[in-house]
């Protein structure tokens, strides 16, 4: 025992600092536990009413929240909500169908699709999928492969195809071809009424012709409508407007006739490939209210494939461009100094083949001279020289106010689009040069389009009012009931019906005796005039060798209502006149005209009025 005290002794001797701090440890635990009795618990009420307070603040903050959302901003985020759950939509509607006055049709909308091939998803090979595609697609089978070979997938092989051969392709049941269906305007005539209707862009636009002019009529009118869709995104049908979807019936009828365009458009391309010609064109107008029966010009293109086309053909260059008349005026010529009383029917003139005016020497044609000659024969023999004398009677300053009361100066008011104005020397111009009258008599010194001309000769056709040519009909309905037609001018009384008269008869002549003889047709009297006329360069003065031959036409001269003209730009040939190359056209539409129209002969026809006829291509010049 002892010596164990002795160990503690040791230890605690080693270590006093040990001692010292187990003592104070001591000390601090026992002034830990005693309680302060100085410390104030803290009162329940202030922490009621902290609480209180802070849930009052929230309370406050949601309410101004609330009201900002229902009352400040309701309408804002009702509209919003709304425009999540509604869609507005436009439906697709189809542009107006065009036809003809026979109800053809010459413009439609039809489904077609674009077709993809994908060549990794085919389950057969290449060369077996082209030899079934091959056919529909217009292809060779050996390019089909190549084209399958190209690309394992998106490869296009149409983008047009018609929907009835696209459901031949669908039958086949061949995987890894995609289809895509669209609308594309199609034109079943294909080049025949080109030059009329015009054609739509990839974008449905109309670019040319009345596609182009008539846009508005041709669209439909489709309102936008407001559908609800589910949350996922899926239409509600049940919530369509009724009918929405519905559209009209009409159609836009033209007063073109399909048959003559098909005659004439035929009789113009065998004429321009017989001489040689840079273009040509025709026109058929009923001047009893200006309907156009048939425009063809040539070349022309094919709307279903116009980015094939040459750009320059998609104008209408009747409308468009202009060229000097020449000798188809004069008879118009006629009928103003018939009018102003200054020329009688019987009236004669000397035509020596040369006529000095200035300092300048006008000739005919032929540079012969015909000697005395009435105003009938004036026309026949297209004399220049007697049309200077006999518009010589008349002032400077009233033949200038005729021929602006003639529309010269003005583009011709009609549906067509891209109208070129006519073109005539200023008046001041026109009145201090004797050259101007005197060039202007016989048909040049001015220029204008050839439907301008038309519309003037349709002047002497009606009984001498200007009226409006034009191709629009109006939109009807599958009835053929009319439900709107295009306001067209009044028609304008340019010659008394007495003048008129007198000139078509004139004309008869032309056709009976003179240069127009190609043009006549048993048992029909047939009015019409030659014109050769040189080609004005843009520079100014007459191409050297170009020549602009036309004919004009107008029948039955005993009631006079239709009026033929062809024009023949650049024929080449040294017989290459008015009555050698236009006036055969002339002719050729004529004889479609006749039966189309149901024309009643003039008189009978008997077996020498046939054999006359037959002799009649052997022409003068002019």
């Amino acid at each position: 025992m002892q010596k164990s005290s002795n160990r503690l002794k040791f230890k605690q001797f080693r270590n006093p600092e040990f001692a010292r701090r187990q003592r104070f440890s001591r000390r601090s635990s026992t002034k830990t536990i005693t309680p302060n009795t100085q410390e104030q618990i803290p009162n329940p009420k202030s922490r009621l009413f902290t609480v209180w307070g802070i849930l009052m603040a929230s309370g406050l903050g949601l309410a101004i929240n609330l009201y900002n959302l229902q009352i400040v901003q309701g309408p804002k985020l009702t509209e919003r909500a709304r425009n999540q759950q509604m869609v507005n939509l436009r439906p697709y509607m189809p542009r107006r169908l065009i036809v003809d006055r026979q109800e053809n049709v010459l413009a439609i909308d039809r489904p077609v699709y674009t077709v993809y091939a994908h060549p990794k998803l085919f389950d057969k090979s290449h060369e077996e999928m082209a030899e079934q595609l091959a056919v529909m697609l217009d292809k060779t089978p050996a390019d089909l492969v190549k084209i399958f070979q190209s690309r394992k997938s998106g490869i296009t092989l149409a983008s047009t195809l018609p929907e009835e051969i696209a459901d031949r392709m669908r039958a086949l049941r061949l995987n890894g071809l995609e289809f895509i269906s669209k609308y594309s305007r199609y034109y079943p005539q294909n080049d025949l009424v080109a030059d009329i209707v015009g054609y739509v862009n990839v974008d449905r636009r109309g670019q040319a012709g009345l596609e182009y002019s008539q846009e508005k009529w041709l669209e439909r009118s489709a309102k936008s409508v407001r559908l609800s869709r589910a949350g996922n995104g899926a239409l509600l049908p049940d919530y369509a407007p009724e009918g929405f979807l519905n559209s009209d019936d009409l159609r836009m009828q033209l007063t073109i006739d399909s048959r003559l365009q098909r005659a004439a458009r035929t009789a113009l391309k065998d004429q321009l490939e017989n001489f040689k010609a840079k273009r040509g064109a025709v026109i058929v107008m009923d001047a009893s209210d200006g309907a156009i029966l048939a425009l063809a010009s040539q070349p022309t293109y094919n709307p279903n494939e116009f980015t094939k086309a040459d750009i320059s053909l998609f104008k209408n260059w009747t409308v468009t461009d202009l060229y000097e008349p020449g000798s188809t005026f004069k008879p118009l010529n006629v009928a103003i100094a018939l009018e102003n009383g200054v020329l009688k029917p019987d009236d004669v003139f000397n035509d020596t083949g040369a006529i000095r005016v200035n300092n300048f020497t006008i000739r005919n044609a032929t540079r012969n001279g015909n000697g005395r000659i009435n105003v009938a024969q004036v026309l026949q023999t297209s004399s220049n020289i007697a049309m200077v004398q006999m518009l010589q009677r008349l002032k400077p300053a009233i033949y200038y106010n005729w021929l602006e009361r003639l529309g010269l100066g003005q583009p011709v008011d009609t549906d067509l689009p891209f109208v070129a104005s006519s073109r005539l020397k200023s008046q001041e111009v026109f009145i201090r040069s004797a050259i101007e009258p005197a060039t202007a008599s016989f048909g040049q010194g001015f220029s204008l389009t050839p439907l301008q001309l038309v519309q003037m000769q349709g002047a002497l056709a009606n009984g001498g009012k200007l009226v409006t040519p034009h191709v629009v009909r109006g939109l009807v309905d599958t009835k053929g009931q009319m439900h709107y037609r295009p306001p067209y001018p009044a028609p304008r009384q340019i010659f008394s019906a007495t003048t008129a008269q007198t000139v078509v008869e004139m004309m008869e002549t032309v056709v009976n005796e003179g240069t127009g003889k190609v043009a006549k047709i048993p048992g029909y009297r047939i009015a019409g005039k030659t014109g050769t006329a040189q080609k004005a360069s843009p520079n100014g003065g007459y191409i050297p060798g170009a020549r602009i031959t036309s004919f004009v036409g107008i029948l039955p001269v005993e009631s006079p209502r239709y009026v033929v003209l062809a024009v023949v730009d650049e024929p080449k040939g040294a017989n290459a006149y008015g009555s050698t190359v236009a006036a055969p056209i002339v002719k050729s539409v004529m004889e479609a005209l006749i039966p189309i129209e149901k024309i009643p002969p003039s008189r009978e026809i008997d077996q020498q009025s046939a054999e006359n006829g037959s002799r009649a291509n052997q022409p003068a010049r002019d």
